[in-house]
């Protein structure tokens, strides 16, 4: 730039002899673009004799238009200032106590020592170092949560009539004018569902169908925010009408990160939030396991039983079961590191959040080979991909031949509003609940909001298995005509016939199965539902039966039901070498008595 020229924008001065100053003013350039110039100072300092070389040999120097001198820190931050999503540097500068003495003492110690710091760089951040940019992240996560979202929305249309459709086990026709009957004329806010208009089975699949079209919109990109968040009102529909069929945490996940994606642009605001939600979810997964005290998370022999005893294992299950006792440790170890520690580092330099996605997908494929839980594990790896930037992914993306993505525009002022008013809401009501997880006292007005919000879904709790089942009770329901032979009733997934193998069924979710584990641990008073179930058998509703693999009264519906409870185990590998069974039972006693429609 010539001497005579007047200068319109700030220009940076830094050393050009040190490879860490140019690495870092490379990434500078990039981050800033026309709004700041650079130039060694090996070429300008002779043009700024009123600054001492000394000074451009131990900081950087920051010279604006009208002469004034900036240095380090400061210089830093003032460089910043127009930079969407940095400004906030220069205005914590200038207003925060202590962070300016904090930032100059950091920036003394870094320029101390350059070299190291160069060479950390690297190793934190990569050579390919530039500003992160989220564009390909971001459009593969709306393209994954709208798989998802099909899967969820077929999955559990195929089951809506059976589960709460009018002649379902827990109908929603029902359930809606209990509600409205305890709450009044606003039974909506507690219970926000598309259903208070129409009930009927058609409106449930209709709005299953509704659901799974928009659902392939978003997958093929078409008027994102507005899919996604019909997305959202759909699905936290059926969660709201679903009951205990969708109360699952995968459920709740699916609805925060349905809600994330409608406000979802490559803002780094916006993807912390997703990354929050990430952590937040892995930290509580191991969080709840201590807490809970359980005596198998603390010894670190809880998978010597988790494979068998888990709701619906697979195949694989079975052979993992056979592992010795030394690998199931190591593989609580492991576990315990992916949710307790690794959670930190998704907040690191990129090459440290690299490694957390990579620990933690492999832990997620893990737990996908040996158990069926629907499209958890899938929910899990999609926000992993915010632990990635552009540069990684767009190398990937050449590799298969994925067109290249066109990098995002500055955001506006409008979109910088509803970013700081998303972001500090979200973390306003998640930063309540893990005070109320963590015991922490939370004042009664911060608990009453967030006991508002609750109904809608948009921040949740997180925590499978946080007391590990060291049984496996199977509740085996059976028909007769005379009272004297009882017929069993087949389920299609779940645990029944010895020899059947464990069946891989996810990413769908056979709900009935999945109830029936539950409903193992306790009584029959304490699930209304299994009531239900059995008075549907006797009543021979052809939308429950559908739930079911076998009806052995398919003429008419049998006179009686009953049900009993076994204990099963996995059978080990000289047992089904001789017998061919994958499975083993005890008879345990009753868990439902016999009953009948007929009047006595």
């Amino acid at each position: 730039m010539p001497t005579d020229s007047p200068r319109t924008v700030p220009l940076m001065v830094f050393d050009g002899d040190c490879s860490f100053c140019r690495l870092w003013i490379a990434y500078w350039r990039k981050l800033t673009g026309s709004t700041i110039d650079y130039a060694p100072y090996q070429e300008a300092a002779e043009r700024f004799p009123e600054v001492p070389l000394e000074n451009f040999k131990r900081a950087v120097q920051l010279i604006l238009p009208d002469g004034e001198v900036l240095s380090a820190a400061q210089a830093v931050a003032r460089s910043l200032a127009d930079v969407p999503e940095y400004g906030w540097m220069w205005w914590t500068y200038h207003h925060v106590p202590g962070f300016a003495a904090l930032a100059e003492l950091l920036y003394r110690c870094v320029a101390a020592h350059r070299s190291a710091a160069y060479h950390a760089t690297v190793f934190f951040w990569g050579k390919d170092f530039e500003p992160p940019s989220f564009e390909v992240a971001s459009r593969g996560f709306l393209r994954c949560l709208g798989a998802i979202y099909l899967i969820a929305f077929v999955s559990f249309g195929v089951q809506v009539s059976g589960l709460v459709g009018a002649r379902g086990v827990l109908p929603v026709g029902n359930f809606l004018k209990a509600v409205q009957e305890s709450y009044g004329y606003t039974p909506w806010f507690q219970v926000p569902a598309v259903f208070w208009l129409n009930s009927s089975d058609g409106f449930l699949k209709a709005m299953c169908g509704a659901g799974a079209i928009l659902a392939v919109m978003l997958i093929l990109g078409f008027a994102r925010p507005l899919v996604a968040a019909l997305l959202f009102a759909l699905y936290l529909s059926l969660v709201s009408v679903g009951q205990t069929f969708l109360a699952f945490q995968w459920d709740l996940l699916l609805l925060e990160a349905g809600f994330l994606a409608i406000f979802l642009r490559p803002f780094l605001a916006r993807v912390w939030l997703c990354r929050w939600l990430l952590f937040r979810l892995m930290l509580l997964s191991g969080t709840a396991k201590l807490l809970s005290g359980d005596p198998t998370w603390r010894s670190l022999t809880a998978l010597q039983y988790h494979y068998e005893t888990q709701p619906l294992p697979t195949r694989v299950a079975w052979y993992f079961h056979q592992l010795p006792a030394g690998f199931q440790k190591f593989s609580v170890l492991y576990m315990f590191f992916v949710e307790l520690v690794v959670p930190f580092l998704m907040f690191a330099p990129r090459r440290i959040r690299h490694f957390a996605a990579a620990a933690t997908i492999v832990l997620q494929t893990f737990v996908f080979i040996t158990g069926n839980y629907a499209f958890f594990n899938l929910m899990d790896v999609a926000l992993c991909l915010f632990l990635y930037d552009d540069v990684i992914l767009r190398r990937f993306g050449r590799r298969t031949g994925s067109p290249p993505e066109r990098r995002p525009g500055s955001p506006t002022k409008f979109q910088r509003a509803v970013t700081a008013v998303l972001f500090c809401s979200i973390m306003i009501l998640s930063c309540i609940e893990l005070m109320e997880i963590f015991s922490a006292p939370v004042p009664r007005p911060a608990a009453a909001l967030v006991g508002r919000v609750a109904p809608f879904a948009i921040v949740n709790t997180y925590g499978l298995f946080a007391v590990m089942t060291t049984s496996r009770p199977e509740i085996i329901v059976e028909g007769s005509n005379d009272g004297q032979n009882w017929t069993e009733y087949g389920f299609k997934y779940k645990p029944v016939d010895l020899k059947r193998a464990p069946v891989w069924v996810q990413p769908h979710q056979p709900r009935l199965d999945w109830q029936m584990w539950f409903a193992a641990f306790s009584n029959y008073q304490a699930q209304p539902w299994f009531v239900n179930f059995m008075v549907r058998l006797l009543e021979g509703s052809p939308d429950v039966l559908a739930l079911l693999s076998k009806n052995p009264f398919p003429g008419a519906p049998p006179q009686y039901v009953r049900a009993l409870v076994y204990d099963y185990h996995f059978t080990n590998i000289a047992e089904r070498r001789a017998t061919g069974n994958w499975w083993k039972r005890d008879l345990k006693g009753t868990y439902f008595p016999v009953v009948s429609l007929k009047q006595r």
